[in-house]
Protein backbone atom coordinates (compact mmCIF):
# COMPACT_ATOMS: atom_id res chain seq x y z
CA UNK A 1 0.00 0.00 0.00
CA UNK A 2 1.58 3.84 -0.59
CA UNK A 3 1.04 6.50 1.40
CA UNK A 4 -1.53 7.86 0.04
CA UNK A 5 -3.62 4.77 -0.32
CA UNK A 6 -2.82 4.30 3.70
CA UNK A 7 -4.40 7.69 4.15
CA UNK A 8 -7.75 6.89 2.55
CA UNK A 9 -7.66 3.65 4.53
CA UNK A 10 -6.88 5.23 7.48
CA UNK A 11 -11.07 6.75 6.98
CA UNK A 12 -9.54 10.43 5.17
CA UNK A 13 -11.19 11.20 1.56
CA UNK A 14 -8.25 12.38 -0.26
CA UNK A 15 -9.37 15.83 -2.43
CA UNK A 16 -6.81 17.30 -4.87
CA UNK A 17 -6.62 20.82 -4.93
CA UNK A 18 -6.07 20.93 -8.09
CA UNK A 19 -8.58 20.83 -11.46
CA UNK A 20 -5.71 20.05 -14.03
CA UNK A 21 -7.74 17.78 -16.37
CA UNK A 22 -4.01 15.20 -16.29
CA UNK A 23 -3.32 15.61 -12.46
CA UNK A 24 -7.04 14.44 -11.97
CA UNK A 25 -6.84 10.97 -13.67
CA UNK A 26 -3.81 11.05 -11.46
CA UNK A 27 -5.55 11.51 -8.58
CA UNK A 28 -8.02 8.71 -9.23
CA UNK A 29 -5.30 6.60 -9.32
CA UNK A 30 -4.26 6.94 -5.64
CA UNK A 31 -7.88 7.01 -4.17
CA UNK A 32 -9.17 10.75 -4.56
CA UNK A 33 -12.35 11.51 -4.73
CA UNK A 34 -12.96 15.10 -5.01
CA UNK A 35 -11.36 18.17 -5.89
CA UNK A 36 -11.05 21.77 -5.17
CA UNK A 37 -10.70 25.14 -7.52
CA UNK A 38 -9.46 28.60 -6.81
CA UNK A 39 -8.00 31.51 -9.19
CA UNK A 40 -4.67 30.63 -8.53
CA UNK A 41 -5.02 26.87 -9.85
CA UNK A 42 -7.04 28.61 -12.73
CA UNK A 43 -4.21 30.94 -13.76
CA UNK A 44 -1.53 28.10 -13.99
CA UNK A 45 -3.72 26.36 -15.83
CA UNK A 46 -4.19 29.11 -18.37
CA UNK A 47 -0.11 29.76 -18.40
CA UNK A 48 0.29 26.66 -19.78
CA UNK A 49 -1.31 27.47 -22.61
CA UNK A 50 -3.09 24.02 -23.25
CA UNK A 51 -6.60 25.75 -22.96
CA UNK A 52 -5.83 28.62 -25.76
CA UNK A 53 -8.02 27.23 -28.09
CA UNK A 54 -11.58 27.48 -25.44
CA UNK A 55 -10.12 30.74 -24.77
CA UNK A 56 -10.14 31.55 -28.20
CA UNK A 57 -13.60 30.35 -29.01
CA UNK A 58 -14.87 32.47 -26.00
CA UNK A 59 -13.28 36.01 -26.90
CA UNK A 60 -14.51 35.22 -30.64
CA UNK A 61 -18.24 35.20 -29.64
CA UNK A 62 -17.21 38.84 -27.97
CA UNK A 63 -17.59 38.21 -24.20
CA UNK A 64 -15.57 40.77 -22.22
CA UNK A 65 -12.45 39.73 -19.82
CA UNK A 66 -14.62 38.96 -16.76
CA UNK A 67 -17.20 36.75 -18.87
CA UNK A 68 -14.34 34.93 -20.27
CA UNK A 69 -12.63 34.31 -16.76
CA UNK A 70 -15.94 32.86 -15.21
CA UNK A 71 -16.93 30.93 -18.26
CA UNK A 72 -13.67 30.03 -18.71
CA UNK A 73 -13.29 28.55 -14.67
CA UNK A 74 -16.98 26.98 -15.15
CA UNK A 75 -15.73 24.55 -17.97
CA UNK A 76 -12.47 23.66 -15.72
CA UNK A 77 -14.46 22.80 -13.00
CA UNK A 78 -17.26 21.08 -14.87
CA UNK A 79 -14.39 18.79 -16.86
CA UNK A 80 -12.82 17.91 -12.76
CA UNK A 81 -16.61 17.07 -12.09
CA UNK A 82 -16.91 14.61 -14.79
CA UNK A 83 -14.05 12.48 -13.57
CA UNK A 84 -15.75 12.60 -10.38
CA UNK A 85 -19.28 11.82 -10.94
CA UNK A 86 -18.84 7.91 -10.85
CA UNK A 87 -17.62 8.62 -7.64
CA UNK A 88 -20.85 10.80 -6.59
CA UNK A 89 -23.27 8.08 -8.07
CA UNK A 90 -21.83 5.73 -5.79
CA UNK A 91 -21.64 7.24 -2.76
CA UNK A 92 -25.32 8.56 -3.57
CA UNK A 93 -23.93 12.14 -3.05
CA UNK A 94 -21.53 12.07 0.32
CA UNK A 95 -18.56 12.34 -2.25
CA UNK A 96 -17.22 13.25 -5.35
CA UNK A 97 -17.56 17.13 -5.62
CA UNK A 98 -15.31 19.73 -7.35
CA UNK A 99 -15.56 23.11 -5.46
CA UNK A 100 -16.31 26.59 -7.92
CA UNK A 101 -15.21 29.83 -5.77
CA UNK A 102 -17.62 32.61 -6.32
CA UNK A 103 -16.54 35.82 -6.94
CA UNK A 104 -13.41 37.00 -4.73
CA UNK A 105 -13.56 40.31 -5.19
CA UNK A 106 -17.20 40.70 -3.34
CA UNK A 107 -14.58 41.03 -0.31
CA UNK A 108 -12.12 42.71 -1.80
CA UNK A 109 -10.98 46.27 0.42
CA UNK A 110 -12.02 48.40 -2.88
CA UNK A 111 -15.55 46.46 -3.08
CA UNK A 112 -18.17 49.42 -3.25
CA UNK A 113 -20.96 47.06 -2.17
CA UNK A 114 -22.48 46.99 1.17
CA UNK A 115 -22.99 44.33 3.61
CA UNK A 116 -26.64 43.72 2.27
CA UNK A 117 -26.22 44.27 -1.31
CA UNK A 118 -23.03 41.27 -1.06
CA UNK A 119 -25.01 39.16 0.89
CA UNK A 120 -27.69 39.18 -2.38
CA UNK A 121 -24.83 39.01 -4.73
CA UNK A 122 -23.50 35.94 -3.06
CA UNK A 123 -27.29 34.87 -3.10
CA UNK A 124 -27.10 35.30 -6.83
CA UNK A 125 -24.01 33.84 -7.86
CA UNK A 126 -24.32 30.52 -5.59
CA UNK A 127 -27.51 29.56 -7.24
CA UNK A 128 -26.73 30.83 -10.69
CA UNK A 129 -23.69 28.47 -10.83
CA UNK A 130 -25.03 25.78 -9.04
CA UNK A 131 -27.89 25.05 -10.95
CA UNK A 132 -28.08 22.15 -12.89
CA UNK A 133 -25.28 20.48 -11.35
CA UNK A 134 -24.90 17.53 -9.27
CA UNK A 135 -21.33 17.21 -7.80
CA UNK A 136 -21.06 20.99 -7.65
CA UNK A 137 -20.56 22.56 -4.38
CA UNK A 138 -20.31 26.43 -4.26
CA UNK A 139 -17.70 27.85 -2.04
CA UNK A 140 -19.07 30.56 0.34
CA UNK A 141 -16.23 32.32 2.75
CA UNK A 142 -16.95 32.91 6.24
CA UNK A 143 -17.13 36.50 6.54
CA UNK A 144 -20.30 38.60 7.69
CA UNK A 145 -21.62 38.63 4.15
CA UNK A 146 -21.14 34.97 3.29
CA UNK A 147 -22.58 33.85 6.68
CA UNK A 148 -25.30 36.14 5.60
CA UNK A 149 -26.54 34.36 2.76
CA UNK A 150 -25.55 30.94 3.46
CA UNK A 151 -28.88 30.05 4.86
CA UNK A 152 -31.32 30.95 1.50
CA UNK A 153 -28.35 29.31 -0.82
CA UNK A 154 -29.09 26.17 1.11
CA UNK A 155 -32.73 26.14 1.56
CA UNK A 156 -32.69 26.67 -1.99
CA UNK A 157 -31.19 23.62 -2.22
CA UNK A 158 -27.23 24.93 -3.12
CA UNK A 159 -24.76 22.71 -1.58
CA UNK A 160 -22.19 24.55 0.34
CA UNK A 161 -18.34 24.39 1.18
CA UNK A 162 -17.81 27.08 3.59
CA UNK A 163 -14.24 28.17 3.39
CA UNK A 164 -11.92 30.63 5.33
CA UNK A 165 -12.89 29.12 8.88
CA UNK A 166 -9.90 30.06 11.54
CA UNK A 167 -12.17 29.97 14.31
CA UNK A 168 -15.12 27.41 16.10
CA UNK A 169 -16.85 30.82 16.27
CA UNK A 170 -16.63 30.90 12.02
CA UNK A 171 -17.55 27.38 11.76
CA UNK A 172 -20.43 27.75 14.05
CA UNK A 173 -22.09 30.49 13.00
CA UNK A 174 -21.84 28.98 9.62
CA UNK A 175 -23.31 25.80 10.68
CA UNK A 176 -25.99 27.19 12.23
CA UNK A 177 -27.34 29.27 9.35
CA UNK A 178 -26.75 25.89 7.43
CA UNK A 179 -28.98 24.10 9.46
CA UNK A 180 -31.55 26.48 9.49
CA UNK A 181 -31.42 26.45 5.77
CA UNK A 182 -31.42 22.65 5.49
CA UNK A 183 -34.95 22.53 7.99
CA UNK A 184 -36.76 24.76 5.12
CA UNK A 185 -36.32 22.45 2.60
CA UNK A 186 -38.91 20.01 1.41
CA UNK A 187 -36.52 16.71 2.10
CA UNK A 188 -32.83 16.47 3.59
CA UNK A 189 -32.02 13.44 1.46
CA UNK A 190 -29.44 15.48 -1.14
CA UNK A 191 -28.82 18.22 1.95
CA UNK A 192 -24.96 17.83 1.73
CA UNK A 193 -22.17 20.80 3.43
CA UNK A 194 -18.77 21.04 4.17
CA UNK A 195 -16.48 23.52 6.55
CA UNK A 196 -13.11 24.44 5.53
CA UNK A 197 -10.53 25.16 8.59
CA UNK A 198 -7.59 26.28 7.42
CA UNK A 199 -4.94 25.13 9.80
CA UNK A 200 -1.02 25.92 9.54
CA UNK A 201 -1.82 29.21 8.84
CA UNK A 202 -2.73 29.64 12.51
CA UNK A 203 0.90 28.36 13.67
CA UNK A 204 2.26 31.45 11.26
CA UNK A 205 -0.15 33.35 13.43
CA UNK A 206 1.43 32.36 16.57
CA UNK A 207 5.05 31.68 16.31
CA UNK A 208 4.83 35.66 14.82
CA UNK A 209 2.31 37.10 17.42
CA UNK A 210 2.48 34.77 20.68
CA UNK A 211 6.81 33.96 20.65
CA UNK A 212 5.72 33.36 24.19
CA UNK A 213 4.19 30.28 23.90
CA UNK A 214 6.20 27.36 24.99
CA UNK A 215 8.03 24.92 23.00
CA UNK A 216 5.50 22.26 23.15
CA UNK A 217 2.49 24.39 22.30
CA UNK A 218 3.74 26.16 19.61
CA UNK A 219 3.29 24.82 16.27
CA UNK A 220 0.22 22.51 17.97
CA UNK A 221 -2.72 25.68 17.92
CA UNK A 222 -3.78 24.77 14.31
CA UNK A 223 -4.05 21.19 15.08
CA UNK A 224 -5.47 21.45 18.74
CA UNK A 225 -8.18 23.88 16.86
CA UNK A 226 -9.18 22.10 13.83
CA UNK A 227 -9.36 18.41 16.14
CA UNK A 228 -11.41 20.90 18.95
CA UNK A 229 -13.94 21.76 16.01
CA UNK A 230 -14.25 18.51 14.11
CA UNK A 231 -15.35 16.99 17.34
CA UNK A 232 -17.81 19.47 17.93
CA UNK A 233 -19.05 19.22 14.20
CA UNK A 234 -19.42 15.33 14.75
CA UNK A 235 -20.94 16.13 18.11
CA UNK A 236 -23.88 18.21 16.27
CA UNK A 237 -24.78 16.09 13.39
CA UNK A 238 -24.70 13.10 15.35
CA UNK A 239 -28.51 13.41 16.42
CA UNK A 240 -29.43 14.79 13.14
CA UNK A 241 -29.95 11.53 11.26
CA UNK A 242 -29.28 12.69 8.12
CA UNK A 243 -28.52 10.23 4.96
CA UNK A 244 -25.26 12.65 4.15
CA UNK A 245 -22.50 13.13 6.41
CA UNK A 246 -21.38 16.80 7.13
CA UNK A 247 -18.01 17.03 7.35
CA UNK A 248 -14.96 19.16 7.74
CA UNK A 249 -12.36 19.73 4.95
CA UNK A 250 -8.69 20.15 6.33
CA UNK A 251 -6.86 23.15 4.34
CA UNK A 252 -4.16 24.51 4.25
CA UNK A 253 -2.36 21.27 5.53
CA UNK A 254 1.17 22.07 4.12
CA UNK A 255 4.26 23.05 6.85
CA UNK A 256 5.35 26.46 6.32
CA UNK A 257 7.67 25.45 9.12
CA UNK A 258 10.92 24.48 7.21
CA UNK A 259 11.68 22.40 10.86
CA UNK A 260 8.39 20.29 10.23
CA UNK A 261 7.89 17.35 8.75
CA UNK A 262 6.58 17.31 5.44
CA UNK A 263 3.60 15.61 6.79
CA UNK A 264 2.95 16.95 9.99
CA UNK A 265 -0.49 18.18 9.67
CA UNK A 266 -1.83 15.25 7.23
CA UNK A 267 -0.63 12.95 10.00
CA UNK A 268 -2.18 14.50 12.94
CA UNK A 269 -5.34 14.96 11.04
CA UNK A 270 -5.59 11.51 9.74
CA UNK A 271 -8.72 9.30 9.49
CA UNK A 272 -12.01 11.11 9.20
CA UNK A 273 -13.71 13.52 7.02
CA UNK A 274 -11.61 15.48 3.78
CA UNK A 275 -8.13 16.51 3.15
CA UNK A 276 -7.08 18.69 0.59
CA UNK A 277 -3.98 18.90 -0.56
CA UNK A 278 -2.21 20.32 -3.84
CA UNK A 279 -0.19 17.82 -6.08
CA UNK A 280 3.22 18.88 -4.98
CA UNK A 281 1.95 17.74 -1.63
CA UNK A 282 0.67 14.84 -2.41
CA UNK A 283 3.66 14.01 -5.11
CA UNK A 284 5.96 14.05 -2.03
CA UNK A 285 3.83 12.20 0.30
CA UNK A 286 3.38 9.11 -2.18
CA UNK A 287 7.66 9.35 -2.44
CA UNK A 288 7.97 8.66 1.49
CA UNK A 289 8.72 5.39 1.55
CA UNK A 290 7.61 3.03 3.78
CA UNK A 291 5.44 6.03 5.40
CA UNK A 292 1.67 4.28 6.39
CA UNK A 293 -0.81 6.66 7.97
CA UNK A 294 -3.15 5.71 10.52
CA UNK A 295 -6.24 7.14 12.36
CA UNK A 296 -5.24 10.13 14.58
CA UNK A 297 -8.04 12.72 14.34
CA UNK A 298 -9.48 11.69 17.14
CA UNK A 299 -6.67 11.75 19.04
CA UNK A 300 -6.88 14.08 22.12
CA UNK A 301 -3.40 16.53 22.46
CA UNK A 302 -1.73 16.50 26.04
CA UNK A 303 -4.28 18.56 28.23
CA UNK A 304 -1.51 20.26 29.44
CA UNK A 305 -0.85 21.92 26.07
CA UNK A 306 -4.45 22.60 25.01
CA UNK A 307 -4.57 24.31 28.62
CA UNK A 308 -1.78 26.84 27.68
CA UNK A 309 -2.95 27.70 24.12
CA UNK A 310 -6.43 28.42 25.48
CA UNK A 311 -5.09 30.58 28.24
CA UNK A 312 -2.50 32.77 26.01
CA UNK A 313 -4.57 32.26 22.04
CA UNK A 314 -6.96 35.01 21.57
CA UNK A 315 -9.01 33.26 19.27
CA UNK A 316 -10.97 36.97 18.57
CA UNK A 317 -7.41 38.73 17.49
CA UNK A 318 -6.53 35.37 15.66
CA UNK A 319 -9.78 35.39 13.66
CA UNK A 320 -9.54 39.29 12.27
CA UNK A 321 -5.84 38.89 11.31
CA UNK A 322 -6.13 36.11 9.64
CA UNK A 323 -9.24 36.51 7.78
CA UNK A 324 -8.17 39.91 6.63
CA UNK A 325 -4.80 38.11 5.39
CA UNK A 326 -7.18 35.55 4.08
CA UNK A 327 -9.40 38.40 1.98
CA UNK A 328 -6.11 39.72 0.32
CA UNK A 329 -5.13 36.63 -0.67
CA UNK A 330 -8.78 35.60 -1.74
CA UNK A 331 -8.92 38.68 -4.09
CA UNK A 332 -5.26 39.48 -5.10
CA UNK A 333 -5.63 36.02 -7.10
CA UNK A 334 -8.37 36.69 -8.80
CA UNK A 335 -7.25 40.30 -10.32
CA UNK A 336 -4.59 38.07 -11.63
CA UNK A 337 -6.50 36.03 -13.37
CA UNK A 338 -8.38 38.76 -14.90
CA UNK A 339 -5.05 40.44 -15.70
CA UNK A 340 -3.94 37.38 -17.52
CA UNK A 341 -7.08 36.84 -19.27
CA UNK A 342 -6.50 40.37 -20.41
CA UNK A 343 -3.22 39.91 -21.84
CA UNK A 344 -4.11 36.31 -23.19
CA UNK A 345 -6.41 38.24 -25.73
CA UNK A 346 -3.60 40.29 -26.89
CA UNK A 347 -1.56 37.17 -27.76
CA UNK A 348 -4.52 35.44 -29.15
Amino acid sequence: MTPLESLVASGTKLWLDSIDPDLVNDSLTYGATGATSNPIIVSDLIKTGRFDEQLRELMKAGLDDETVTWQMTNRLVQQAQEKFATVHQQTTGNDGYVSFELDPLLEAADCPLSIPERIERYITLGKQWSAGQTNRMIKVPATESGLGALEELVAAGVTVNVTLIFTQRQYEAARDAVWRGAQKRSSLDGFKSVYSIFVSRIDVFTKQKLPTLSDAAQGEVGIVNAKRIWSVNNAFWSDKSLPLDQEMIFASTGTKDPNDPLDKYIAALAGSDIQTNPPAMNAAIAAMEGKTFTRTVDQPSPAAIVEEIDTQVDFAVMEETLMSEGLKKFADPQKALLALIAEKREDL
